[in-house]
């Protein structure tokens, strides 16, 4: 998606050869307006899949995955909570997720009344590194008995090997704008 990688170019910034930070239009403040590019494309890319519901991570990929919900027919989003709040009393699904920028473990919950079996789901996240989040979810869905009709990613990461570790997983997945290094404060795009 060209307008995202100028948008990563223009308004991101690359820390080291690893983290390139978009917080000032994908995860601390949003860009509504291009978000809403975001989903269209998205919607494009899964053009005649059926989706029953839209799974996502809290914190950031639940303004991409409600963005994407009116495109598909309007999915209830449905978002893995990293901490279990004490409102969640009854059964969940759980699995954990390591976050390559912050470093640490997070136990993912999904409370089971929520994912279903037979259902339909897309995956939507804003970043995928070594694919750990979307990995974490499509195995609570799949403990669901639900099936992953596509996992979709913001940006990728691609020198971390994420996508590459899913579709060798049997998923399809779809990166809207594909790093393939940071060097020197440059990035490059596949």
């Amino acid at each position: 998606m060209e307008s995202l990688k100028e948008k990563i170019l223009t308004e991101g910034d690359a820390i080291g050869t690893e983290i390139v930070k978009v917080d000032g239009f994908l995860n601390h403040q949003i860009d509504v307006k291009f978000l809403e590019e975001i989903s269209e494309e998205f919607r494009r890319r899964f053009d005649g899949v059926e989706v029953d519901k839209i799974l996502t991570v809290e914190a950031s990929g639940i303004a991409i995955a409600c963005m994407c919900a009116p495109l598909f027919g309007y999915p209830p989003v449905v978002f893995a909570k990293k901490a279990a709040p004490s409102t969640m009393n009854e059964g969940f699904y759980e699995a954990e997720a390591k976050s390559f920028t912050k470093g640490t473990v997070s136990k993912l919950k999904v409370a089971e009344k929520f994912v279903n079996e037979g259902e339909r789901i897309l995956i939507i996240d804003d970043f995928m590194a070594s694919g750990e989040a979307s990995a974490a979810l499509a195995r609570i869905a799949e403990e669901a008995g639900a099936e992953i009709v596509g996992i979709g990613a913001v940006i990728e990461k691609g020198f971390q090997g994420g996508s590459d570790r899913l579709r060798e997983m049997g998923y399809r997945v779809e990166s809207l704008a594909v790093i393939d290094k940071i060097e020197d404060g440059v990035i490059t795009f596949r």
